[in-house]
């Protein structure tokens, strides 16, 4: 949601275009080192522990947007959303392969990105559209920040669903 509306929240705080482009150029910026550093994290710890500390990030982050309207603190929030958003996407391709037989990753990533993919779109779309009713995009962002938390309860229980299957895995290799 930052991405489509960061420049438009910028304008609406009263700091011109210019400043809403610098933003989003940090956010992007950051979500380039974070795709690199998200997946050095997955090869210490596993995909989908990397991508529930990206997904703590992109929520925690992305809520910072409620409540700071200061120039500096955008581009810092912005930084950081980027550092916390960029990885997550590659990162699900990762938790395909460690999750399914090698016989079904292809397609499984396929539709696990196109969800992805519509699911971005349908954030866009509806921040726009809680602005439109409400006026505020401190309302829209608190939606994606519900939306967040909703995504944090199915990774941790792809974590706890999945933790006594690796410690018995574990248990007959020795």
């Amino acid at each position: 949601m930052p991405i489509v509306h960061l420049m438009s929240h910028a304008i609406d705080l009263g700091f011109s275009a210019a400043r809403g482009a610098e933003m989003l150029s940090l956010l992007l910026a950051g979500g380039f080192v974070s795709r690199l550093g998200f997946g050095l994290l997955a090869d210490r710890i596993g995909g989908l522990r990397t991508i529930l500390i990206g997904s703590i990030g992109q929520a925690a982050t992305l809520s910072l947007f409620i409540w700071i309207d200061g120039l500096t603190g955008l581009y810092l929030s912005a930084l950081a959303f980027g550092l916390a958003f960029g990885g997550l996407v590659t990162t699900y391709s990762l938790v395909a392969r460690e999750l399914f037989p090698l016989g079904e990753v292809g397609w499984r990533i396929g539709v696990i990105l196109l969800c992805g993919t519509l699911g971005m779109a349908g954030g866009g779309y509806l921040g726009g559209l809680v602005y439109d009713l409400a006026g505020s995009y401190r309302i829209a962002f608190l939606t994606g920040v519900i939306f967040n938390l909703g995504n944090l309860v199915i990774v941790l229980g792809l974590l706890f669903r999945l933790r006594p299957a690796a410690s018995a895995d574990l248990s007959r290799a020795s």
